[in-house]
């Protein structure tokens, strides 16, 4: 069957074409608005901040000059006491490795907890009263705003060294962090199972546990494995403040400059946090996979 090809009058055509380059130079003339403004603001915030480019260049060669320092050194023949000689303390090592991991897990559980509860009363969705609602986040505000390593200082201080002021520290910035992400996973609910709960007289702790948390608890968890990760390379630096783990002897090996142990411990670290994201990866993907499926 032949189709109808419809050919404007030139007239028309012309008219067509200038009004789309009009509209091409008006967005090329807001790209490069934009880009001016981000120039600038790049331009303000480097000069407000002392950023200096030509000290940058020149003093480049000591960072690698120290990542050089803290190889240690191998040899073929010798390998085993070579390694040997590099770790030396792994036990040692392995334990405060160890005990990292489990400032992480407890700050990531306790924090979760609490975001857990106060994400409900953060959500508009779920509480009309203005007051509750914004004082749960503003709440939750603080606790995210305020960097683990100043509620960590503050918690050494009163509390004197150890692990308990980095699981306090992880736990209220969890709570923050994870009471937002949470909040915004609830406020995208179905609502129909809220309404249906609502009116067959169920009170609202009950509607929130029989009609939202089964819609939002694999998200939850997938949030929760996530921030997991990120606690456990927040409490290896917890250390450097003397919150506990092996944050602790990284900076003192830092400090005394003993450059193999340096190397030895970061390579722990990352093997660490490597592997903890894998897991935890998986794990994120697997639960994304039964929301999916269901």
């Amino acid at each position: 069957m032949a189709h109808a090809v419809t050919i404007l009058p030139d007239e028309q055509i012309a008219a067509l074409a200038r009004r789309y380059d009009e509209a091409v130079a008006m967005r090329r003339r807001h790209s490069l608005m934009v880009a001016a403004v981000i120039g600038v603001c790049i331009a303000l915030a480097s000069w407000g901040g002392e950023v200096r480019p030509g000290v940058f260049f020149a003093n480049a060669g000591r960072l690698t000059n120290y990542f050089w320092s803290i190889l240690p050194t191998l040899h073929w023949a010798t390998l085993g006491k070579d390694l040997a000689d590099w770790y030396w303390n792994l036990d040692g090592w392995l334990k405060l490795l160890f005990d990292t991991i489990l400032i992480a897990y407890l700050g990531t559980l306790i924090g979760g907890i609490g975001g857990f509860f106060l994400c409900f009363l953060a959500s508009a969705n779920l509480v009309k009263n203005p007051f509750i609602r914004l004082t749960a986040r503003r709440f939750l505000e603080f606790c995210r705003t305020v960097p683990e390593i100043v509620f960590a200082l503050l918690f050494v201080v009163a509390f004197g060294l150890g692990a308990m002021p980095g699981v306090m520290a992880l736990a209220i910035h969890t709570m923050g962090a994870l009471g937002k992400l949470f909040a915004e996973v609830v406020e995208n609910i179905d609502m129909n199972p809220v309404e249906g709960a609502t009116a067959s007289g169920a009170s609202w702790p009950q509607m929130v546990r029989l009609a939202v948390v089964p819609q939002v608890l694999s998200n939850f968890a997938s949030y929760g494995l996530l921030r997991f990760e990120v606690n456990v390379r927040e409490a290896a630096i917890m250390g450097f403040v003397g919150a506990g783990g092996i944050g602790q002897d990284l900076i003192e090996a830092i400090r005394k400059f003993y450059y193999s142990d340096v190397s030895a411990i970061l390579l722990l670290i990352i093997l660490t946090v490597m592997i903890i994201d894998l897991l935890t990866e998986r794990l994120r993907h697997r639960l994304i996979g039964l929301e999916v499926e269901r």
